[in-house]
């Protein structure tokens, strides 16, 4: 792990557990504080993201006189060639940009959609949903929306030729870059047990599964160079039409997939209207769907601020204490099930936005809140059966914040690790498994244990449900104070909420606030995840307000910039080889 961690995790969970022992529980966030380094301060731009080399990307775009959304787009393209598990140009996302001369704000929606010829039947084997094709092969990959995406934020908002961001990219694949401990901890993950061998086509084999690689090793990608190389020449439309987009269909229909060169062309990004919240003195701006994390986001701060009406009342329980942990579950645990029940593709499905993030539906919620007990499951929403549980390894954010005050929190991914395990001929370019996030079966969980319904069924050209969170918080003045999203499956959402709730209410730094140990609950399954530094006691308490604890070695993996009146502080995610860079 990275030389950085003055205290160790484990070492972390020790002391916890002893301060518990003795009553001290109120010196446990102080432990906390005390074993986590400073954040980055910068005075005029900072980039957070997954990488040192990405983030370093970002800051040459600002330098070179970008803007943050030049940086934005340069960070990402990085970010999938140094991270291939968790994101690239064969996925998609969502992004928040804020622009700080106007005050205006805008939500970019990449995501991917289904191909044109899919429909529900496709996932369908011997009468039944069969997952496995929505994970691995053809019919799992949707259409790639990140060139599209970036492309257009940059000719909307940027300062710089697009041509210009891709360039670091690029450079980094052709010259290669040494593997980090997550892409390496990634690359033998794809062997699960001795003598299996992993799953994927010829291509993604060759590229990442016929050697080991260890933390360190030069990793080249020739292949994924060239194909840079013609997005630099010829913009977004190099990807979407001519030999690129050829290769992409060949290996998607060789797989079993049933994508067309129509397909790609018709790619658009959408530009929508960020959700908006309030928490405290701050302006929450987040995504809208297709993504279901602005309003789980919204529907759990709203709920908190009525239970604890001001910063001070919610610090009067402790940030570590079972009572203010037991009400953020479930403040979550409402947020999801209003998923499952409402959320989709608003092109396609009605959903009541208006109800679904209105104070006055958040202040029902929190007055349903038992401080001592949980509510019984069929209150939160439509039960289900017993998922499989799966953690994500395939997205990845970024943030940045320029020297205008111009803002962008962007969240990418493949969807699982290594996406579908397909790459797309000679052009290097791995592919997504997105449509695993759309509900096969209505009430049949998918990887990440969420279940859905109808609203979130397949459709041709439709875009599935996401939890990407990127989140930008603005004060009453128009100015920046949080950007902060997460990578993480559904804990993408809980990541986010706690480290932009470490900042604002428990006045934590950059790093301390993303350093601090989280929790996790989705509603369904009915259990609630903590990292290994919430202490015994806390736990304990838990369990006998009702929740089924289990612990997880890691909950999300977030990057927040902080800006106070003096700095911009950035935090380095200890969950990931993240480091910041600005200046």
């Amino acid at each position: 792990m990275p030389s950085r961690r003055v205290l160790s995790r484990p070492d972390v969970r020790v002391a916890a557990w002893v301060l518990a022992a003795a009553g001290l529980t109120g010196a446990i966030a102080a432990l906390a504080q005390a074993a986590t380094p400073p954040p980055l301060r910068v005075t005029h731009a900072a980039v957070a993201s997954d990488h040192p080399l990405a983030s370093a990307a970002g800051v040459t775009s600002l330098k070179a006189g970008g803007n943050a959304v030049d940086a934005a787009c340069a960070t990402a393209l990085a970010l999938g060639v140094v991270h291939p598990d968790a994101s690239g140009i064969g996925g998609g996302g969502f992004a928040i940009v804020y622009l700080a001369a106007s005050k205006q704000s805008y939500a970019v929606d990449f995501r991917e959609r289904a191909p044109a010829a899919i429909t529900p039947a496709s996932f369908f084997k011997d009468g039944k949903a069969d997952p496995a094709l929505s994970q691995h092969g053809g019919l799992a990959v949707a259409v790639p929306g990140e060139v599209r995406g970036l492309a257009e934020m940059v000719k909307r908002w940027g300062k710089l030729p697009f041509s210009k961001c891709v360039e670091g990219a690029q450079r980094l694949a052709w010259r290669g870059f040494p593997i980090s401990w997550r892409l390496a901890r990634s690359l033998g993950a794809l062997h699960p047990a001795a003598g299996t061998p992993p799953a994927g086509d010829a291509g993604f084999l060759k590229m990442f599964a016929t050697k080991p690689l260890a933390e360190g090793d030069t990793f080249k990608r020739p292949e994924l160079a060239w194909t840079l190389q013609r997005l630099r020449a010829g913009g977004a439309d190099a990807f979407y039409k001519g030999p690129v987009a050829q290769e992409i269909v060949k290996a998607v229909r060789a797989a079993g997939g049933v994508m067309s060169e129509q397909d790609l062309a018709d790619y658009t990004a959408t530009v929508r209207t960020p959700l908006e919240g309030r928490y405290r003195s701050l302006r929450v701006l987040s995504m809208p769907p297709p993504s279901s994390g602005g309003v789980v986001l919204i529907e759990a701060l709203g709920i908190l601020s009525n239970v604890y009406r001001t910063s001070q009342d919610v610090r009067h329980e402790g940030r570590g204490s079972s009572a203010y942990l037991h009400v953020l579950a479930e403040a979550l645990k409402h947020g999801f099930a209003d998923r499952a029940r409402y959320l989709g593709d608003t092109d396609f499905v009605k959903v009541d936005l208006a109800h679904l993030t209105s104070p006055a539906y958040h202040a029902e919620l929190a007055r349903r809140i038992k401080p001592d007990a949980v509510l019984p499951r069929d209150a939160y929403g439509t039960p289900g059966p017993a998922p499989e549980q799966h953690r994500d390894g395939g997205t990845t954010h970024l943030s940045v914040i320029d020297a205008e005050g111009n803002a962008v929190a962007l969240t990418t991914t493949v969807n699982l690790g290594f996406g579908a395990h397909l790459v797309a001929g000679k052009t290097g370019v791995l592919l997504n498994d997105q449509m695993d996030d759309f509900s096969l079966t209505p009430g049949v969980p998918n990887a990440f244990g969420l279940i859905g319904n109808a609203q979130n069924a397949v459709a041709p050209k439709k875009r599935p449900l996401s939890s990407m969170t990127p989140t930008i918080a603005v004060d009453g003045d128009g100015r920046v104070r949080v950007v902060v999203g997460a990578a993480g499956g559904p804990t993408i959402i809980s990541a986010t909420a706690q480290v932009l709730l470490n900042v604002v209410d428990w006045k934590l730094d950059a790093q301390a606030a993303v350093a601090a140990p989280r929790i996790h609950d989705q509603w369904f399954p009915d259990v609630l995840d903590v990292e290994p530094e919430i202490a015994r006691d806390v736990v304990d308490n838990l369990t006998r307000r009702g929740h089924k604890v289990q612990e997880l070695p890691h909950i999300g993996t977030a990057n927040v910039l902080v800006r106070t009146d003096q700095a911009i502080e950035a935090g380095a995610e200890p969950r990931s080889p993240s480091q910041p860079a600005g200046y």
